[in-house]
């Protein structure tokens, strides 16, 4: 039998399990990004009788299809729609501007609800614990992501790109690739786009020509994939530096290419481009360079500098098999060079934030479980009983989006797996629920924005959007934005 198979088969199962309660399934989903929001499509296709609650510390829905996905990657964001049928379902209903934490704990919401999905991503970073990290003109990938996408925390960033004609992004994933495109995309592309209007104008006014794209590691080892690699090659005018030589195969390249097409199209891409671009930018050409075998060792300043980063110190690197077979490390040589900047931006992973009352693995920056139960006490295996986890919290800050419905699919099962066994006991212990969590939230003058309030959000945006020739104009305040969600 296929796995879709069987999977159809639980359907089936859950539906008909669902028929036999008298109480609804009270779940609370807290966090409402795509893992959020494919875990509620699943668990109300799967069982009738569930009520399904998304809750969200921000007053807008989507998480990171609205704050993370660039701006030129609108037909990415298309996935807002199936999300938004989701929403309007009668048994589904959206609590924004409600944090875990602040406005309810995490033991609350267990006394409400007899499943709470912890699906509420990654919002930090992680550090680097080198010297100089603090200085201004350094910012996380993410900060500066939120910032152009209108993320209502970052809307008064302000880094300052007409100060120095040099950036340093480091690190070579997709997340690096997007903020290198934004740096060098000509604005007049970029303006009939759901970018933010304080970023367009800081972008337009930019002095920034040259941008390294720096990693540990070497070309087959790039974390990108080749969408992401074509779409920054492709940019019109950009002048593009790879080194030959570190386009140089060792044998244990050559065999990590041949088991994986995507790393061997990514390090085609490359060495084309490496091949056809002449040897000198022409005069105020902009410029995009890709630097590989170097880890940062220190951020520099001057001496008459205010704070400010002016390059990066770094550290030539060599790959050395770490002891699992095939998994290779980047480790230093000794042999260091200095690159000049005054912007720097680190891509080099999210971290996602432990909450009181919840099990957290520091290390790995998740929450330790098992195909989604949360683990207590992970030598035992002990799991917490109603409580589960999806998406980066779950499994780490990797994939695309298309990989949070797999992973939603998982979790999903393990609940349907646990009422099956009677681990979950929606018929004989009743709960609040919904009514619970309005009532708690009411009691502590906390006003939530629902759905409709998002709708009368997205409705001005577009307006406003369409009188200026873009998709969206997003509103980046959060007074602005719980003002149009309460009219």
């Amino acid at each position: 039998m296929t796995k879709m198979a069987i999977l159809h088969g639980k359907r089936l199962m859950w539906r008909s399990f669902s028929s036999l309660s008298s109480n609804p399934l009270r779940v609370c989903i807290v966090g409402s990004g795509p893992a959020g929001f494919y875990t509620a499509e699943k668990m109300l296709k799967g069982h009738q009788g569930a009520e399904v609650d998304i809750i969200d510390r921000l007053p807008t829905p989507f998480g990171l299809v609205r704050s993370g996905v660039a701006p030129d990657h609108q037909e990415t964001k298309i996935v807002v729609n199936q999300f938004s049928r989701v929403a309007l379902n009668e048994r589904c209903s959206f609590f924004g501007n409600v944090s875990l934490g602040s406005s309810v704990a995490l033991s609350e919401l267990r006394e409400m609800y007899h499943v709470v999905v912890l699906a509420y991503g990654a919002e930090s970073d992680r550090v680097l614990g080198v010297l100089g990290e603090d200085l201004s003109g350094i910012y996380s990938a993410r900060e500066f992501v939120w910032w152009y996408n209108g993320h209502p925390d970052y809307s008064n960033l302000a880094p300052d790109l007409k100060s120095t004609d040099t950036a340093i992004i480091l690190g070579q994933g997709n997340v690096a690739l997007d903020v290198a495109r934004i740096l060098l995309r000509p604005t007049l592309e970029l303006k009939t786009t759901d970018i933010a209007n304080h970023a367009l104008t800081s972008l337009a006014e930019s002095s920034i020509r040259k941008v390294y794209l720096v990693g540990r590691r070497g070309p087959v080892q790039a974390a990108c994939t080749a969408k992401e690699l074509r779409e920054v090659l492709g940019i019109k005018d950009l002048y593009i530096h790879i080194q030959e030589a570190d386009l140089l195969k060792s044998p244990a390249d050559e065999e990590e290419l041949k088991n994986n097409r995507i790393k061997r199209r990514v390090h085609e891409l490359l060495s084309k481009a490496a091949a056809t671009q002449p040897s000198h930018p022409r005069l105020g050409q902009r410029e995009l360079h890709f630097i590989f075998f170097r880890r940062p060792d220190s951020f520099l300043r001057s001496d008459n500098s205010n704070g400010n980063v002016t390059g990066v110190r770094f550290e030539k690197t060599i790959l050395q098999e770490n002891g699992d077979p095939g998994k290779w490390s980047a480790v230093g040589t000794g042999q260091f060079e200095d690159l000049e900047c005054g912007l720097v931006l680190k891509s080099i992973g999210y971290k996602s934030v432990p909450v009181d009352g919840l099990p957290y693995d520091h290390h790995k920056g998740v929450v330790p479980n098992h195909r989604g139960r949360i683990l207590s006490d992970t030598s035992t295996g002990r799991i917490e009983q109603g409580l589960y986890v999806v998406g980066w919290l779950k499994r780490g800050p990797t994939g695309i989006i298309a990989t949070n419905l797999y992973c939603a699919e998982e979790t999903v099962a393990s609940i349907f797996e646990d009422l099956e066994k009677g681990v979950l006991t929606p018929t004989t212990t009743p709960k609040p629920g919904r009514e619970g969590l309005v009532k708690l939230l009411d009691s502590r003058n906390l006003r939530f924005v629902p759905f409709s309030g998002w709708e009368k959000i997205d409705l001005k945006e577009k307006t406003i959007g369409s009188l200026r020739n873009k998709t969206r104009e997003k509103i980046t305040s959060w007074e602005e934005l719980l003002k149009v969600a309460n009219k």
